[in-house]
C-alpha cells in the first residue's frame, strides 16, 4: 500500500511565520539601530544620550504596554494585533524618513518600536506557547531564530545607510515591512484546540459534557487550511490547561527572580545592538562596514546558540542554562572594557551572542513552564514591564557616561556587574506549586468567530 506524508503540525506553519515577523523587526530595527545611530549624530549634531534615548524611551513604552498587549491578543486575536502592528511599524518607518527635530524622532520611533512589538516576539510567543508543550523551546527557538538571522543582514543595512541615505533606507524598510508581513499574519491562529488539536499536534480529548455544557458543537480534527479563514477568538488562550492566575504568578519569588534575570540579560543585549557599532566606529576606529559586520557575526552566533538552547530546553533544568548564559554575557562585557584590538572584541562580541541566543528563547519557555498557560499572557505582559526596563536603562547609561567622560567603557563595566548578579537570580529561581492556590483547571469557551 502507498503511504503518504504525514501532514505537518500546522503550529510549525505558525513558528514558520513568528521567524518572519521576528526578522522584519530585527533586521530593520532592533539589530540596525546602531548603525542609524552614527548617521543620525552626523547630521543632526544630537549627543550619545539623545539618540541612545530615543530608543530606549520607545522600548520602555512598548514594556509599559506589555498586559494591554496581552489583553488585546486575548480580545482580538493574534492576527489582528499582529496587522495593527504591522501598520503602526511600516507606516512609522515611512513617517521616519521625513523627520527633522527630535520631537519627531522620538515620536515616529515611538510608533515604529510600538508597531514592532505588537507584531512580532510577544504576540508571537504567546501563540506558540498555546500550540506547543512538549517541542515548546524548540518552536520558540524557530521562532526567535528570524530576529537573529535578520542580524546578518546588518551589512547590508549599513551598506543602503551610506549608500542611499537614511531616509531611503527608512522609507524602503516601511515598504518591506507590508510587504512581508501582511501574507503572514494571515497564518496566525490563537490556539489548536478549536481545530480539533492538542498542543505539539495529538487529538483533542474534551469530555462530551464539558461539550455540551459550554453549547459548542464538536471542533472539526484537522488543521486549518486557509489562511484568509475565520479565526476563532478565545476568553482565555490556554483552553484546556492547568496554571496559575496572575495575581498568584506575581506573589511567587520565582515569578520575581526570573523577571530580575531577565531583566539583566537585556541590559547587555540592548547596549550591544544600540552601541557596539558606535563605540567600535568613535572609540575604536574602525569603518561602519566593519562594525556591521562585527554585529553580523555577533547575531550569527546568536542563531547557533538558539539552536543549541531549543535543544537544551527540552531536556535540562532551564534556569542552569540561563544561569550560564549570564556568565557567557558577563565576559562579553569584559572583553569589551579591557580589548585594545578588534580580534578580542570580536570574541566578546561571540561570547555575548552565544549566550543571548541560548537564552532568550527559554524566556517564555520557563515562564510557561513554571506558572502554566492559563493566564499566560497576562503574566508575559506583567513580566515585559520590568524586563523592559533593562532595555530602557542599559543604552541611556551608557550613552550617557560616554557624553561625559568620552569612555564607554566605564558603562559596560556597571553593565557586567548587573549581568554577574543576573546569574544569582535564575540560580535560585526554583518552579513553584502549580497545585498552589490560583492553580485551575481551565475549560474551554470560545467566542463566536470574528
Amino acid at each position: 500500500m502507498l503511504r503518504f506524508p504525514r501532514p505537518v503540525f500546522y503550529g510549525w506553519w505558525i513558528a514558520a511565520g513568528g521567524f518572519v515577523l521576528n526578522a522584519l523587526g530585527g533586521g530593520l530595527l532592533f539589530n540596525s539601530f546602531g548603525a542609524y545611530f552614527v548617521y543620525f549624530q552626523a547630521d543632526f549634531g544630537w549627543s550619545r544620550a539623545l539618540v541612545a534615548g530615543a530608543i530606549s524611551v520607545a522600548r520602555l513604552q512598548s514594556g509599559i504596554l506589555g498586559p494591554a498587549q496581552g489583553w488585546l491578543i486575548n480580545r482580538l486575536g493574534p492576527r489582528r494585533v499582529i496587522f495593527l502592528g504591522l501598520a503602526m511599524f511600516g507606516g512609522g518607518f515611512v513617517l521616519l524618513s521625513r523627520i527633522d527635530s527630535v520631537l519627531g524622532f522620538y515620536g515616529t520611533l515611538l510608533i515604529v518600536s510600538l508597531g514592532s512589538n505588537l507584531a512580532g516576539f510577544l504576540t508571537v510567543n504567546i501563540v506558540l506557547v498555546n500550540w506547543f508543550e512538549r517541542q515548546r523551546a524548540r518552536a520558540l527557538s524557530l521562532g526567535s531564530m528570524g530576529q537573529s538571522i535578520a542580524g546578518l543582514l546588518v551589512p547590508l543595512v549599513a551598506w543602503s545607510l551610506g549608500t542611499l541615505g537614511w531616509r531611503t533606507t527608512a522609507l524602503l524598510s516601511g515598504l518591506l515591512v507590508f510587504a512581508a508581513g501582511i501574507p503572514v499574519a494571515l497564518l496566525f491562529r490563537v490556539a489548536p484546540a478549536p481545530y480539533g488539536y492538542a498542543p505539539d499536534g495529538g487529538p483533542l480529548r474534551v469530555a462530551p459534557t464539558e461539550r455540551e455544557a459550554s453549547g459548542i458543537r464538536a471542533a472539526p480534527a484537522t488543521a486549518p487550511t486557509s489562511a484568509g479563514g475565520a479565526e476563532p477568538r478565545a476568553r482565555n488562550l490556554s483552553a484546556g490547561s492547568v496554571g496559575m492566575s496572575a495575581r498568584a504568578a506575581l506573589h511567587t519569588s520565582a515569578f520575581w527572580l526570573l523577571t530580575s534575570g531577565h531583566t539583566a540579560a537585556l541590559v547587555a543585549v540592548s547596549v550591544m545592538t544600540v552601541l557596539l557599532i558606535p563605540y567600535l566606529v568613535e572609540q575604536q576606529g574602525v569603518g561602519i562596514d566593519v562594525a556591521a559586520n562585527v554585529v553580523a557575526g555577533l547575531t550569527g552566533t546568536s542563531i547557533v546558540g538558539q539552536l543549541v538552547g531549543g535543544y537544551l530546553g527540552d531536556r535540562m533544568e532551564k534556569r542552569y542554562i540561563c544561569a550560564v548564559c549570564m556568565i557567557g554575557h558577563t565576559l562579553g562585557l569584559v572583553l569589551l572594557i579591557v580589548s585594545t584590538s578588534l580580534p578580542p572584541i570580536v570574541v566578546g562580541a561571540v561570547l555575548h551572542g552565544l549566550a543571548w541566543g541560548v537564552r532568550g528563547p527559554l524566556m517564555m519557555a520557563i515562564r510557561a513552564d513554571y506558572f502554566g498557560r492559563r493566564a499566560f499572557a497576562t503574566i508575559e505582559g506583567f513580566a515585559a514591564i520590568v524586563t523592559t526596563l533593562g532595555l530602557f536603562v542599559g543604552p541611556l547609561l551608557v550613552g550617557f557616561v560616554a557624553d561625559q567622560v568620552g569612555d564607554y567603557r566605564p558603562g559596560f563595566a556597571v553593565l557586567a556587574f548587573i549581568t554577574a548578579a543576573g546569574f544569582f537570580a535564575f540560580f535560585f529561581a526554583r518552579k513553584p506549586d502549580v497545585g498552589s492556590p490560583g492553580a485551575t483547571l481551565v475549560e474551554s469557551t470560545y467566542l463566536r468567530r470574528s
